[in-house]
């Protein structure tokens, strides 16, 4: 018996960033036979659609929406495709990465792979026939790397994460302490056995001693790694640990039959120090990684609910969108929503990284996860579980953390070779000592002079493994591998902190080449609502009697002027009166009765028309608010004009700051604007705007920027609102979201900023600059490492256990230059470490205190 129930498949649209787009989206798919109820949600690009039985799959849904002009960057559900996470702790650089991928590439119906070197984990796609996570999981311990868990990547949760990552490094702690403890035994003993007394039975001691740590609990991993890889056809980094730590073991117990040097002291210290390695990129990388990690477990855990009339404490995961939630003061909110009863401060530092709490009342959205600081509030639930704000953020940042730089492929090309060109190396090394000793020796004699570790007096075929085995155990790239992703760790970190969310590393590339920058005016520059700015009152006519009769008659008007002038009024302590026979001329003005005046509001071309006297002493004063860029209206009395209101769409308070730091960086800064040249010129003169594009529509901003990309070679940055001008924002070299909290459609963009001020453009360039100068940093280093470190230990001048630490010594080197990062931002606050008096202004105004 088939099953009947509708399936339900969704689809990511990048380019719907409007109802005009939702809806041909909707009518193209309507079109198809057996497609049911479609619902679009512009705010996350998603289209859901309702599929009967026998109707079209996943696939066929995205040929029709790209054949319409959109692009779907993703199909889920309706069993079409899967995702599977794989968490490999043993992933440790873009070297592994990249043997894991080419390994999962191979199996049939796997569709797309993600590496994520961060958190150890791999996305993998695969269709509905495709292979399941067992498979996926043979596969990666096939080329040599322990699975420690699958799952559904919807699956994703903290607390399972965290415990994974505990476990390995556990794990990893508990394999150092026991290759530890016997291999300082071997140093203890070796020390009087080489330069005072003879130890009796001395191999047969530390053979015994090392076995365990070479071949048992300490090396086994590495090795079984190894024998998966090697016989996988794929060089992963364990190669170059088990040969050069197998081969001294081995030759060491030739002591028993033959006298010769013994190398097994040399086999346990390099295994000891591989996996003290381990555990310290472990420990590292932990820190890196911890603004991810502290994001994903900073929600709440439990909600207090309204259940028929009672409260009653569930699970957060036991959310529905409707639930009424109750918030006392000092909770946490549970899950984005909207505030139904009460008002109160909230602290969104962990969305914004704003630490001055934000007031709330009814009707206005709440993320999940901020603290609400004082009052009680019930609150309606909108998104949940992996839809709410916070969850799309985790994803992000961990979507950007696993993301490539085009800088890393210079990284990969070599890596891709270097393990078995490594190999070539150390036997070429202990080919040339066999062949040409005498004619080497000499280097080691000039050595000798500086380097305490050079003995040129030992056997041809001592010097000869040494060599070989001090370039297999200098040689592993991990240095190379690690600079790109811990730098995106932690740069991505400190822009979540801040509100900042980069979305790739590309985006930090390309960021940093960015010369011009174009900016949306309404709602990026200035507030994107009407607000009282100017009244001018007539000869023998108080201002408070002009704004006494303007707001009376408008009160009763819901038009956005209307409403500014009200509002502009009582924030100017004049209270609105009574009107009476009020009537509205459409767009051109209003009347009422307040008290016994007949009051007319409206433009000039009305009021001529009614006859009204006194508009030309007004005529200068208008003319030049009008040229300020102000809407003006002329507010009349018994057929004479008392005077001019002026509204406007008034600046951000950061933007004269924002755009000053933009010029500092160099910057040339262009506002694109649907309004008029004259509003729109005013508003430019008034913030320093280089350039200004007037009565550009929606559609004329693509075109635009494509002009400027050609003029200034395709360096072009677009700040705007993340939805209404998401064909911009991708036509830019780089698209910048910028919006506030939850309402704010982060995966709109290459970069989104949270907070909704100016000023973080420029905090977000900052960042992405010093992101990629550590990622660059980092690989001139290890590049430079690895190019030296090889010919030296391949004369002979390098003792495998110096090579050992040098090698460890230049993973950790790369973390810590790009825990640097942390530092440099740890004392700087977004927006300045104290609020501004127009702030706290703010915020008084709005009913409470800070």
């Amino acid at each position: 018996m088939t099953d009947s129930t509708p399936k339900t498949i969704t689809l990511t649209v990048p380019g719907m960033g409007s109802d005009h787009c939702a809806g041909i989206v909707r009518k193209t798919l309507e079109r198809l036979d057996g497609v049911g109820n479609i619902q679009t949600n512009i705010a996350n690009h998603h289209v859901s659609v309702s599929i009967e039985e026998g109707g079209p799959d996943g696939e066929t849904l995205k040929e029709a929406v790209e054949g319409a002009g959109y692009d779907v960057a993703a199909v889920s559900g309706g069993n079409t495709k899967q995702q599977i996470r794989l968490t490999v702790p043993g992933m440790g650089s873009d070297h592994c990465a990249g043997i894991i991928r080419s390994t999962l590439e191979r199996l049939e119906g796997v569709e797309s792979i993600d590496t994520n070197i961060a958190s150890h984990r791999v996305s993998v796609t695969v269709a509905s026939d495709g292979p399941d996570g067992d498979a996926l999981k043979s596969a990666v311990e096939g080329a040599g790397y322990d699975v420690a868990a699958v799952q559904a990547d919807e699956a994703e949760d903290a607390d399972s994460d965290a415990e994974i990552e505990e476990a390995y490094l556990s794990q990893a702690r508990k394999r150092l302490i026991i290759a530890a403890v016997p291999t300082t035994l071997i140093m203890l003993l070796m020390m009087p056995h080489m330069f005072w007394q003879p130890i009796p039975g001395y191999l047969a001691i530390i053979a015994v001693l090392a076995f365990p740590v070479v071949f048992l609990y300490g090396g086994i991993a590495t090795h079984k790694s190894t024998w998966r890889s090697l016989k996988n056809g794929t060089f992963n980094m364990d190669v170059l640990i088990s040969m050069g730590s197998l081969p001294p073991y081995l030759i060491g117990l030739v002591g028993f039959v033959y006298p010769m040097t013994s190398f097994i002291e040399m086999a346990a210290t390099i295994m000891t120090f591989h996996l003290l390695g381990r555990y310290l990129e472990a420990l590292a990388k932990g820190r890196a990684s911890q603004a991810i990690r502290r994001l994903m477990t900073l929600g709440a855990k439990t909600a207090r609910v309204e259940r028929d009339g009672e409260e009653v404490e569930v699970p957060v995961k036991e959310l529905a969108p409707g639930d009424i939630m109750i918030v006392r003061p000092g909770d946490k909110i549970p899950t984005d929503g909207e505030v139904v009863e009460g008002e109160s401060h909230l602290d969104e530092s962990i969305a914004t990284g704003e630490s001055i709490p934000v007031y709330k009342s009814t009707g206005d959205s709440v993320i999940g996860a901020t603290i609400n600081k004082e009052g009680r509030l019930r609150v309606k639930a909108t998104r949940v579980g992996g839809d709410t704000f916070l969850s799309q953020v985790v994803r992000l940042i961990d979507q950007a953390q696993g993301s490539r730089v085009p800088i890393q492929e210079f990284a990969d090309r070599m890596t891709g070779r270097f393990v078995p060109a490594v190999l070539g190396i150390a036997l070429a090394s202990l080919i040339a000592w066999a062949v040409f000793p005498d004619a080497l020796r000499p280097i080691l004699e000039w050595g000798a002079t500086f380097l305490p570790w050079v003995n040129p007096d030992a056997s041809t075929p001592v010097l000869a493994i040494l060599a070989a085995i001090a370039v297999l155990v200098i040689a592993c790239p991990c240095a190379l591998g690690l600079a790109t992703p811990t730098a995106l760790m932690v740069g991505s970190g400190i822009g979540a902190e801040r509100g900042i969310l980069i979305r790739s590393g590309e985006a930090i590339q390309t960021f940093k080449d960015v010369k011009v920058i174009v900016l949306d005016k309404t709602g990026t520059i200035t507030r994107g609502e009407p607000k009282l700015t100017e009244a001018v009152a007539a000869e023998g006519v108080d201002e408070s009697h002009l704004l006494t009769l303007a707001a009376s008659v408008e009160n009763a008007s819901e038009h956005p002027i209307a409403r500014a002038i009200v509002d502009g009024a009582r924030e100017r302590d004049v209270k609105p009166g009574e009107v009476s026979e009020f009537r509205s001329t459409g767009a051109r003005g209003v009347s009422g009765k307040v008290g016994d005046e007949t009051v007319l509001i409206g433009n000039r071309r009305l009021l001529e028309e009614e006859g009204v006297t006194g508009l030309d002493a007004l005529a200068d004063d208008m003319q030049a608010l009008e040229n300020k860029g102000r809407t003006v209206v002329i507010v009349a009395a018994d057929g004479k004009a008392v005077g001019l209101v002026a509204v406007a769409d008034t600046l951000k308070q950061e933007s004269i700051e924002a755009i000053r730091g933009m010029h500092d960086l160099g910057l040339h800064v262009v506002m694109i604007t649907g309004d008029n040249e004259r509003a729109a010129r005013a508003v430019a003169d008034e913030v320093g705007i280089d350039e200004v594009q007037a009565g550009v529509l929606p559609e004329g901003k693509v075109d635009a920027i494509r002009a400027l990309q050609e003029k200034h070679g395709n360096h072009v940055a677009m700040v705007g609102d993340g939805i209404n001008d998401a064909a911009a924002l991708t036509q830019a070299n780089v698209g910048i979201a910028i919006g506030a909290g939850a309402d704010v459609a982060i995966e709109a963009a290459d970069v989104t900023l949270v907070r909704g001020e100016l000023t973080a453009v420029v905090d977000a360039m900052h960042l992405s600059r010093a992101t990629f100068g550590k990622i660059v940093q980092n690989l001139i280093w290890a590049s430079a490492y690895n190019v030296a470190a090889i010919p030296i230990a391949a004369i002979g001048l390098l003792h495998p256990m110096i090579g050992v630490i040098a090698m460890t010594t230049s993973s950790l080197s790369v973390i810590g230059n790009s825990l640097l990062l942390k530092r440099r931002y740890a004392r700087e606050q977004p927006g300045g470490e104290q609020s501004t008096p127009a702030q706290s202004t703010q915020s008084q105004a709005k009913g409470g205190h800070s």
